[in-house]
Order: C-alpha cells, then sequence, then structure tokens
C-alpha cells in the first residue's frame, strides 16, 4: 500500500464526503503543528483529559479524519462509534445549518418545538417492539441511563439496580457505580452510589466451562445471585449493554439475554437496554438487542443518534414512563433544536443509503480477514463482533492471559502509519474498530492491511 504525499490544505467547510477519500502522510504523526497544540493543551486542559492519538483535526469525512498538519488519517474510530453516517454528513449539516439560523436554543420545558416532538416519534416507531412508547431526550449517553433507573425505581416503588461485569455506562456518580471498571473510571471517585449490584456476564472467550456452557451457566448464576442476596421483588432494574462496549465489544453468549429478558418479565423487573454504542446500525440491525428478538422495557441511546451533536433519548413503554409526574423529568439543553435536526438528519441518512445492510457488509468483510490473521498470529486469542463492531483480543501466546502491552503497540504502529484504532477491554487488551458505517471499501481494505502489518510485527 503506498501513501499519498501532499501539503497541508484545507479551509472552513471543506469537511463531509468530498474530502479526499485517501490516506496521505505529510509528516510524522503527530505532525509539527498538532504537536504545537498539545503542548498549548497540556498548559490549558487537566492531565484527566486525556488523548489516544494527539492529532488535532480540522476537517472529516466519509472514512478519513484531516488533522492540522494535513495528515489524512483513515478513521476506524468514528468518534467512538457517533459518527456512522459520516462527519459532516450531508443531510445533518443541512438541517443544522437551516437551524441555527432560525433559532438555537428555547428549552423545550419553556416554549416547546417541533423538531424535538419528531425525533420522539421515530424513536418510539423504529425501536424494537410495537407496544406503545414515549420518549424522552437528553444531553448524553450517561445522563439517559441514569435518566432510565431513575424512571424504573419511580415506576416500580423498588431502588435495586442489577448491572453487569465488564459494562460500561458513565462517568456521572451513578452511572460511576454501574460502570465496572476500575482505571480509570472510578478510581479515587468514591462513595458510590448505593444499591447497586454486580452480576457476572455471559463472557464466551472466558466462561471456565467452555463457551458452550456459557449462556445457561452465566443466566443460572445471575438468577441465583438476584434471587438470594438482593431479592428479585427489591430490583427496580437490571441495565445491560447488548454488546458490552468498553468492557471490550463482548458479544454475550446466544441464549444469556433472552433469559435474563425472561426472569425479569416474571418478577417485574424493568430490562433497561443500553444501546449507547451499539444503536443506529452499528451491528448490522438498527439496534443491537434485536439480533435475538429482546423487546426490551426501556432503551437507552445515545452517540449514533445525531451525526456528533450532543443528544441522547430514553425510550420505553408508555405504562413505565406516564408513571412519572410533571417536571420529574427535563434538562435545560435535553433535545436541542439543532441536535434534534441533526437526529433526523441521521434517520434520513441510515434509510436513504442502507447503512444497516452497509453495517453487514463491513462486518462481512472485516471478519474473516481478522480471523485468518488471527490463525497465523497467536497474539489473537479472540476474534468477535458484529456489522462494523469489531474487536479483537490480544492474549500472551498460548494462553488467554491478557496482553495489553501487545494491544497499545499495534495501536501505536497503525497510528504512525495514519491508521485511527481505539484500544478498550476490561484488562486493557483489546483493540475495538468502529469505522464510519460510509467508510469506501478501499480504505476499509487499507485500514486492514495496516493493522495486519501492524499485528505480524508484534
Amino acid at each position: 500500500m503506498s501513501t499519498v504525499i501532499g501539503t497541508a490544505t484545507g479551509t472552513a467547510g471543506e469537511g463531509g464526503p468530498s474530502l479526499p477519500q485517501e490516506r496521505r502522510l505529510v509528516t510524522e504523526i503527530p505532525g509539527p503543528r498538532s504537536r504545537e497544540l498539545l503542548a498549548r493543551k497540556q498548559a490549558a486542559v487537566p492531565p484527566g483529559i486525556g488523548t489516544t492519538l494527539p492529532v488535532f483535526v480540522t476537517h472529516a469525512g466519509g472514512g478519513v479524519v484531516v488533522d492540522a498538519d494535513g495528515n489524512s488519517l483513515i478513521d476506524f474510530g468514528s468518534g467512538i462509534a457517533v459518527t456512522g453516517v459520516g462527519n459532516a454528513a450531508p443531510r445533518v449539516v443541512e438541517r443544522v445549518r437551516r437551524q441555527v439560523a432560525d433559532f438555537t436554543h428555547t428549552c423545550f420545558m419553556v416554549t416547546p418545538y417541533e423538531s424535538y416532538v419528531r425525533v420522539a416519534e421515530e424513536l418510539n416507531r423504529i425501536t424494537p417492539g410495537d407496544h406503545e412508547k414515549r420518549t424522552f431526550l437528553l444531553n448524553s449517553g450517561a445522563e439517559a441511563v441514569e435518566n432510565a433507573v431513575k424512571v424504573a425505581r419511580h415506576a416500580t416503588g423498588r431502588q435495586a439496580v442489577v448491572v453487569f461485569e465488564h459494562g460500561y455506562h458513565g462517568r456521572t456518580l451513578l452511572t460511576m457505580t454501574l460502570t465496572a471498571k476500575n482505571m480509570p473510571y472510578k478510581h479515587g471517585f468514591g462513595p458510590f452510589a448505593p444499591e447497586v449490584y454486580r452480576v457476572p456476564l455471559a463472557y464466551p472467550f472466558r466462561w471456565p466451562t467452555g463457551p458452550e456452557n456459557c449462556a445457561e451457566e452465566a443466566a443460572a448464576q445471575v438468577i441465583d445471585k438476584i434471587t438470594k442476596e438482593i431479592g428479585a421483588g427489591n430490583v427496580a432494574a437490571v441495565v445491560i449493554e447488548p454488546i458490552a462496549g468498553e468492557g471490550g465489544f463482548i458479544e454475550p453468549a446466544p441464549g444469556f439475554l433472552p433469559a435474563i429478558l425472561e426472569f425479569c418479565r416474571r418478577n417485574g423487573i424493568v430490562f433497561v437496554a443500553d444501546e449507547v454504542q451499539t444503536g443506529f446500525s452499528r451491528t448490522g440491525d438498527l439496534f443491537a438487542c434485536e439480533h435475538e428478538g429482546i423487546v426490551p422495557d426501556i432503551i437507552v441511546t445515545a452517540k449514533g443518534i445525531a451525526g456528533g451533536l450532543p443528544l441522547a433519548a430514553v425510550t420505553g413503554r408508555a405504562e413505565i414512563l406516564d408513571r412519572v409526574h410533571v417536571g420529574g423529568l427535563g434538562g435545560t439543553y435535553g433535545g436541542n433544536p439543532l441536535a434534534c435536526e441533526a437526529a433526523l438528519g441521521v434517520l434520513e441518512t441510515i434509510e436513504a443509503e442502507d447503512l444497516t445492510g452497509r453495517a453487514r457488509r463491513i462486518g462481512a468483510a472485516m471478519l474473516p480477514r481478522l480471523r485468518a490473521l488471527a490463525e497465523r498470529n497467536p497474539v489473537i486469542g479472540d476474534v468477535r463482533g458484529r456489522g462494523a463492531m469489531i474487536a479483537v483480543e490480544l492474549v500472551v501466546p498460548g494462553t488467554t492471559d491478557p496482553h495489553p502491552t501487545a494491544a497499545a503497540e499495534i495501536a501505536a504502529r497503525c497510528h504512525a502509519e495514519g491508521l485511527l484504532v481505539l484500544t478498550a477491554g476490561t484488562y486493557g487488551n483489546v483493540l475495538r474498530f468502529l469505522p464510519p458505517l460510509v467508510i469506501p471499501d478501499h480504505l476499509l481494505e487499507e485500514g486492514l492491511a495496516i493493522l495486519e502489518k501492524a499485528v505480524n510485527e508484534t
């Protein structure tokens, strides 16, 4: 694969799919301008705000991000699954441009506007299940998860919340509590919220008795723990990601989610699907829980919902959400009109460009290549995922011991060659791939070739 050599270019308004869809390295990564900006960042921003790859972006679109030095990098991150429809997607840009000229804010709770209602109507229509639904809008995934718990507690009159090992749900006090991983998300930030209980996740690669036993045994352990240690009658909600995101793209063993859902139904527990990272066609279904026919009582969405603008939603059964008193839900910026218009543009783009099908085609291209790579390289212990949400788990060869050093080294090699990849996992040993659903095939292939070279050099 050859690298296109060019010079730093780009002015305002030159992002989006019109960007040249090519990898182009004109400096080392990061280049001098990005290093200069990084020094300013370090002087102005606390170190707790980390950076995966310190290139400062000026334009992005399709399958590339362009930095301040003119380097064009292949994007396998999508801003952590946010820009599935592509950065500066035309339908999103046009809707936001019109809206920003009309008004930027009124607060929906003060003087409402139609776009909020339209987003709610669309989410009520497209989320799993044909029951009557209600939706309200917020700013972030963490805020939405927290509100889902709030609604479940109010509706059931119960307090306990059950979450899962390897889960990630956010950085607020409650969602930090719900999150499993200590570093960097929880360390030093306690005490945490009460009445949160953690149970096993059906993690096929690491299940002690093998993946074939994973679903049944994990579900039995979850149910036993809830019944004996918490009391099913005390549980307001079970909150779970249909595919664990930050935990390492762990796809629960088939049958596990239906077993947990059935237990919740029997015991009046609100089943909350956290689809913040998995939603909006990312996994090859519009929502990941559709893969096993899961119909949650509440579904939480964010990230890919608005093409990069801050928006999140809680969508659930009308009989649950309607129980909350007037004024009990809301927030000053929740459902901002710019973000609502962006969300409508995202939904139009997904339908018009069949991005759900495109996600399946991306998975069909990536998974065989990665599985073949794993056969040649024992440092890859597992390849998993669906659609355009794919991961490899790295291990010490000959064992299942996590190998975070290999993950960091491979990511660094990819970055140096102009491929943006992300790491993840409870043990820091997972490379996760979240390409924009609009990435051209040639960039997907070139990115995979860079990754293969990086793994082969490990």
